[in-house]
């Protein structure tokens, strides 16, 4: 029941991306609010859908932290989830991706029109900061959020990796706050793995950090604390983990 319930949700996120996908194409000619209405339209239409279809239900914690203000979002990943889930509760943004991604015929060009991001080219290591600092600034001005998911790829459940430093870099010369973003989503949704389990997923918003108040590093450490340390109050898959580690070191 659980590969059926996943295989219908994951052809319905498939089939309705190519229709948004296409009515965007479509409408190139159309001034960019529209097609912002488009996107946010979809992943709220997915995240229902995650509900209708596997059990996945979504909590949102910590909405009254979102500043009035742009901001640096750095969200933990896992999953897809995260990705889409959080375009429907903060004000628009672009993401920080890796410019590769926009070079995919048709999902590329569908990317890149809808959300606008900021593409980087990941191997270039301080030019790729520098691209991410003055990009993000022009959109930070222009009143968009920027979006970094700071580990760089999708992480298994119980497990992190070293924070990029580009969004707190930006938030440094930009003036800016971080709102950090923790969330369980991998506990449901396993990393690389097909079917979806049912349960609630928890997205915790975390108090805004001022990005101009120490320095890109201390403002990281302070981003990646506040998160992993949100990972383990509300992943069972972080805890488990923690538990099992704590045996070993034991033995």
């Amino acid at each position: 029941m659980l590969f059926l319930r996943s295989l219908l949700f994951t052809s319905f996120l498939f089939l309705s991306a190519m229709v948004a996908g296409a009515v965007a194409l479509l409408t190139f000619w159309a001034p960019f609010r529209w097609h912002w209405w488009l996107t946010v339209s979809w992943c709220r239409l997915s995240v229902w859908a995650g509900e209708f279809f596997c059990g996945m239900k979504v909590e949102v914690e910590g909405q009254e932290n979102i500043p009035d203000e742009p901001s640096v979002i750095m969200i933990k990943h896992t999953t897809a989830l995260e990705t889409y889930w959080h375009v429907t509760v903060f004000p628009r943004t672009a993401w920080v991706i890796k410019r590769e991604l926009l070079w995919l015929p048709f999902f590329g060009w569908t990317l890149a029109m809808l959300l606008d991001p900021i593409a980087i080219n990941r191997s270039s290591g301080k030019s790729a900061v520098k691209q991410v600092i003055e990009k993000g600034k022009q959109k930070l001005e222009q009143g968009v959020w920027v979006t970094v998911f700071p580990e760089g790829t999708r992480m298994p459940p119980g497990e992190t990796r070293k924070y990029g430093i580009s969004g707190a870099a930006l938030a440094r010369e930009a003036g800016a706050k971080v709102v950090p973003v923790a969330h369980n989503a991998g506990d449901l949704w396993l990393r690389r793995g097909f079917t979806k389990r049912p349960g609630t997923v928890r997205f915790v918003i975390g108090p805004p950090i001022d990005g101009s108040a120490q320095s890109p590093k201390e403002t990281n450490q302070l981003v990646q604390t506040w998160i992993e340390d949100k990972m383990h109050e509300i992943s069972r898959v972080y805890a488990d983990k923690a538990s099992a580690d704590t045996r070993e070191t034991a033995v």
